[in-house]
């Protein structure tokens, strides 16, 4: 693949992006979401992540495996992003380091 193919097919997935996003806007935008249809909207960025996240979790090892529980731990108490990401790496690179591969 040539700079300018990849360029190309990375603008187009932002575009995709964009636009996804946009017409969820557009669609809602004369609705008050309340309720259920609010909870169930709010739930779906973080299901759809652990969809995306989960096999590979549990397709590595026991060190990669630990540190995203020891992570969704500190996402449970609601720390802050940063912190959260930063307990993930600290974790996976510490478990790593102890545990035989």
């Amino acid at each position: 693949m040539s700079n300018a193919s990849a360029i190309l097919a990375i603008l187009g997935m932002g575009l995709a992006t964009y636009a996804t996003r946009l017409s969820g806007f557009y669609l809602l935008r004369g609705i008050t979401l309340s309720g259920r249809t609010k909870a169930a909207l709010d739930a779906l960025p973080p299901a759809v992540l652990m969809a995306v996240i989960a096999p590979v979790i549990l397709a590595t090892g026991l060190a990669e495996t630990l540190a995203a529980a020891i992570t969704a731990t500190a996402a449970f108490f609601r720390l802050p992003l940063a912190i959260t990401i930063i307990i993930g790496i600290v974790s996976v690179v510490a478990l790593r380091a102890l545990l035989p591969a």
